[in-house]
């Protein structure tokens, strides 16, 4: 089984793309420092080499610039080097929101915050004519994420460039 062709889920569609995630700069940085909900939540895409997390450049400056504050220079550029590795970048507007205007501008079915002004009734109305993205906080996403319904849906959507197949389990280390 070969995997989703990668370039075809990377916001070459109208629909967004249930394996591209953005986490916003609160949950990347509690990834870092707390561990908890938002690890639990990112290690999900980290275990899995056909799920992406899409962030642009000011998230993740938004990122390094809280880990700075809150923990060490040094530790905040390692995790913002790391990052930029990982991700796929995607670039916006000036003066964006920068998890929105990443998971608008990267396809993203799934914003992990825990802005709740975001994930409001309200933001949700507002949005929703904008972007289809689900905003939710990372422990809700830890809970529902199942990877081998997703890994099916993907393989046998001909439109990913998938033949079918059984989800072969995680692929990666989220440690590593």
């Amino acid at each position: 089984m070969s995997e989703p062709d990668r370039s075809q889920r990377r916001g070459e569609r109208d629909r967004p793309n249930p394996a591209h995630v953005v986490a916003d700069a609160d949950v990347l940085v509690a990834d870092l420092l707390v561990g908890g909900d938002a690890r639990e939540a990112l290690d999900h895409v980290r275990r899995h080499s056909w799920v992406d997390l899409v962030a642009s450049d000011p998230l993740l400056e938004r990122t390094e610039t809280l880990v700075a504050r809150l923990a060490d220079p040094d530790l905040a550029a390692d995790h913002c080097e790391r990052l930029e590795d990982e991700r796929v970048r995607v670039e916006h507007p000036e003066g964006d929101h920068p998890a929105l205007a990443s998971a608008y501008r990267g396809n993203a079915a799934h914003l992990l915050t825990y802005d709740e002004a975001l994930g409001s009734a309200q933001a949700g109305l507002s949005l929703q004519a904008r972007v289809s993205v689900s905003v939710r906080p990372p422990d809700a996403f830890a809970r529902l994420f199942d990877p081998e319904s997703l890994y099916e849906a993907l393989a046998a959507d001909a439109e990913n460039g998938g033949e079918g197949g059984a989800y072969p389990g995680p692929d990666r280390d989220p440690r590593a």
